[in-house]
């Protein structure tokens, strides 16, 4: 079986978010499988110049965009032992950032049809192209308009993932002939609410739909989650399902972690007793191992569910002996109130602004408690970092929160849920996991259950592998 996988970002070359992440682990775990996964991306001027050393070019090709052509060289390297392509374009690529531009329809447009035309150049037929988000979306469209009924391409199918619903591809219709080129009578593909949607043509087109969680499969046709999409998924359930994410755990592992602090393990937890101290220390926070650590890694977004915290947290400050730890950028509401908490509760509370690869690390390590309280999640890769370096996760049951994270109350789960989207709902459970806390001897079982907790990607792999065949077959 060959897996062609297409995506906007990909570790190690380049990453915006979880999706970099998902691209860069779910390939390697299914080559462990023995399937031929490549993986393709656009060669962004933001890639590492040392790992732009390792790349070799193969070959040049004309692409199809509109009415004109533009040329696009394709790179080649492996990294963990997976072939990478990188279809290179300097005008549409050669520039800071990944996402953002005023062009990006006609960015990701050529990219998507880029990657069907390079194929024959490579000399590799995939047996199923994978595609990821709005940024690839058209790929099966392109693939069912144009590509499918030529000999060459004949009998290759088109999986598209959806990793966040929220972020579709919507254009104004002005851009089908100077940017998407596909003909007047068949527009409808990409028509929807008025606009272009991307998203859309690829739920059309693709012979599966996929989420990042079982639990976002089902929510997504629902419009509270659907940001408008819910009838076309509703239309096309049949083609829809979810599969829970994994993490890398050799990369996010607290035994080997050059990052963190100290290393620890599953049969000694005295490191991460270290690691507590010194991020105590580091983040100026008073210098006390009995006192619980609750922390938040994060987007400052409202979906991430910080208006509860905000709600809330005053309360929480006032009525428990806690410290709390908050990482992240975005709205200004959200930087602002953090920054005001840490000024009313000195050497309690902490707020740090920006992402910070290594203090995050820092973080999972030291905490005791990672609080998650998001408002929509489809997957959701912090609660299993966490669980990881045995920080007891404190979620809302909802998306890939709800499928990963079980509450503790029967003596089997991994960590403290609750239901609605409610400000006293959230300090419930972060109550009932402080109490949980002071339980010094169930808490360790907690802890030991949470870093041994499966993760990984095999599972995932193998459920991925499953429908890969059931498409083939069809």
């Amino acid at each position: 079986m060959k897996v062609l996988f297409v995506t906007s970002e990909a570790q190690p070359f380049a990453a915006s978010g979880g999706l970099a992440d998902v691209s860069g682990s779910l390939p390697q775990a299914l080559r462990r499988r023995l399937i031929g996964t490549r993986i393709v991306m656009p060669l962004y001027d933001e890639i590492p110049q040392n790992l732009k050393d390792e790349m070799r070019f193969i070959t040049s090709l004309s692409v199809p965009v509109a009415w004109r052509r533009q040329y696009c060289g394709v790179f080649e390297a492996r990294w963990g032992g997976v072939i990478y392509y990188f279809l290179d374009n300097q005008y549409y690529f050669k520039r800071s950032g990944l996402y953002g531009h005023y062009d990006d329809a006609e960015r990701f447009a050529f990219f998507s049809r880029a990657v069907l035309e390079m194929l024959p150049f490579i000399d590799f037929k995939p047996d199923i192209i994978h595609c990821n988000d709005w940024q690839t979306a058209l790929v099966p469209t392109y693939y069912s308009l144009f590509y499918g009924q030529n000999q060459w391409y004949q009998g290759i199918k088109t999986i598209f993932t959806i990793h966040n619903i929220q972020y579709q591809g919507k254009y104004g219709t002005e851009l089908y002939e100077e940017v998407v080129g596909i003909p007047q009578h068949q527009r409808s593909v990409l028509d929807w609410d008025g606009c272009i949607n991307f998203m859309k043509g690829a739920i059309e087109t693709a012979n599966r739909v996929t989420t990042v969680s079982p639990s976002y499969a089902w929510e997504i046709r629902d419009p509270w989650f659907s940001h408008g999409l819910d009838p076309i998924l509703n239309a096309r359930s049949w083609k829809l399902c979810g599969i829970l994410n994994g993490i890398d755990t050799d990369s996010y592992n607290p035994e080997t972690d050059i990052q963190i602090y100290n290393n620890f393990s599953v049969d000694d937890l005295s490191g991460k007793a270290e690691n507590k101290r010194k991020l105590q220390e580091r983040l100026s926070l008073e210098q006390n191992p009995d006192v619980p650590i609750i922390a938040m890694v994060t987007r400052l977004v409202s979906h991430k569910g910080l208006d509860l915290v905000k709600a809330a947290l005053d309360q929480m400050m006032r009525e428990e002996y806690i410290q709390f730890v908050i990482l992240g950028s975005g709205d200004w509401e959200y930087e602002s109130f953090f920054q005001s908490m840490q000024d009313r509760y000195p050497g309690r509370l902490c707020a740090c602004h920006g992402f910070i690869p290594e203090l995050s690390r820092k973080i999972y390590a030291g905490a005791d408690m990672f609080l998650m309280p998001s408002k929509a999640e489809p997957c959701g890769l912090s609660q299993m970092i966490a669980l990881r370096y045995g920080t007891i996760p404190i979620v809302r049951e909802v998306g890939g929160l709800r499928d990963s994270i079980q509450d503790s109350a029967n003596g089997d789960g991994n960590g403290f849920t609750f239901k609605n989207y409610d400000a006293m709902d959230m300090l419930g459970a972060v109550r009932r996991a402080i109490a949980g806390y002071w339980q010094r001897d169930g808490w360790n079982v907690l802890v030991k259950r949470a870093m041994t907790w499966d993760l990984s990607w095999n599972r995932s792999a193998g459920d991925y592998i499953n429908l890969y065949k059931t498409v083939i077959n069809e």
